[in-house]
């Protein structure tokens, strides 16, 4: 809705700098909500000293802002060369690439059936890629399938690596806020957008310096939306994982490309629907639970042993405790019975089976 003739009327460096002052402003004030509500006895969060603390604890977040701040530019690069709905589809790409970052950086594992499910989410994406481009059409001097794939290729890896290296810097800070985290995170990234900004006035003149220039309602709209995007994922970050983050966001692409369909009049096509298909089919075969690695699934089966043993109900207990009294009761009262009458001793086999009798009543 913000392009008129193949280009956008505003700088989309001035809407990805509004949107991390967005985000900043939200950080502040749910860091103030939560020093309200703090209790007796815990470390104010906005003291000088918690501050600066967690602000040296905290600079690896310097590192996914800066990539971040790269790959938001580029998510208006690719609305040039593909329609929403695509763009969005390409962006799962980035699920592949997040699982060898996850397994080289943070060690973690991934089944053959895992392995086997990415494949398909990509063979999905490619399903819809397919007839994506327009023929003919040119960008920046360069035919259009090498701009765009080239653009892809870097549209895949920089968020990649951001959202990883976002994931080890937010949860190896375990303790902090995550409200505390991301006033960091955000607010390196308005840091290195303004710096963008000035770069950009610089070399074009200082009329490029109005960050307002050219924006509209569907602007604003945007920058709100980005700025609840980032928010939320920051939750998936620290409290999830990237993966489950890259998965769910597959479950708006069905509604992107509706709404794509509807705003912008683009077509609806059979690659589509059966591009969604198999994505869908390998979100269920990567979460299902025979999916997990070997590992996971003994820990998973030892914690269900052990909460069976240490779950037992009272009433089974009772009858156990009961049914082993009734029985060394019988044993001694057969072996008691035997002597001070003066009769033949009573055999083994013989008091077992009357205990036995004797259980079996007690149970029913």
């Amino acid at each position: 809705m913000s392009k008129v003739d193949g280009k956008f009327n505003f700088s989309p460096v001035s809407v990805n700098f509004l949107t991390e002052c967005a985000k900043v402003l939200f950080a502040v004030v749910m860091l103030l909500f939560q020093a309200r509500h703090q209790k007796v006895g815990e470390k104010p969060l906005l003291s000088v000293s918690t501050f600066m603390q967690a602000a040296r604890s905290n600079v690896l977040l310097a590192v996914p802002a800066l990539l971040y701040a790269i790959n938001n530019y580029l998510k208006f690069i690719m609305q040039l060369y593909f329609n929403p709905a695509t763009v969005k589809m390409l962006s799962n790409l980035k699920i592949l690439v997040i699982a060898v970052l996850l397994k080289i950086i943070m060690k973690r594992r991934f089944s053959i059936i895992q392995w086997e499910a990415l494949a398909l989410l990509l063979i999905g994406i490619s399903v819809n890629q397919m007839r994506s481009l327009p023929e003919g059409s040119t960008a920046m001097g360069l035919p259009v399938a090498t701009g765009a794939y080239m653009y892809t290729l870097i549209f895949v890896t920089v968020p990649s690596m951001a959202s990883v290296f976002n994931e080890y810097a937010l949860k190896s800070q375990y303790d902090t806020s995550i409200y505390l985290q991301n006033l960091f995170l955000y607010g390196y990234g308005a840091i290195f957008n303004f710096l963008a900004i000035v770069g950009t006035a610089i070399v074009k003149g200082p009329n490029s310096f109005d960050i307002f220039q050219g924006h509209s309602r569907a602007t604003m709209l945007l920058i709100f939306n980005n700025a609840a995007q980032g928010i939320l994922s920051s939750f998936f970050f620290k409290y999830a994982d990237t993966i489950l983050k890259k998965y769910s966001s597959t479950v708006a692409t069905i509604f992107t490309g509706i709404a794509s369909a509807l705003l912008f009049g683009h077509m609806i096509t059979m690659n589509f629907v059966l591009g969604i298909s198999i994505v869908v089919i390998s979100m269920h075969q990567f979460f299902s639970p025979i999916s997990k690695p070997k590992e996971e699934q003994e820990s998973g089966k030892a914690g269900l042993i052990d909460t069976s043993i240490n779950h037992k109900p009272k009433d089974d207990s009772f009858i156990e405790m009961t049914a082993g009294a009734n029985e060394e009761t019988c044993l001694l009262g057969m072996h008691w019975t035997s002597h001070e009458l003066d009769v033949e001793p009573v055999k083994n086999s013989d008091i077992e089976r009357a205990c036995l009798v004797i259980q079996l009543v007690t149970e029913e």
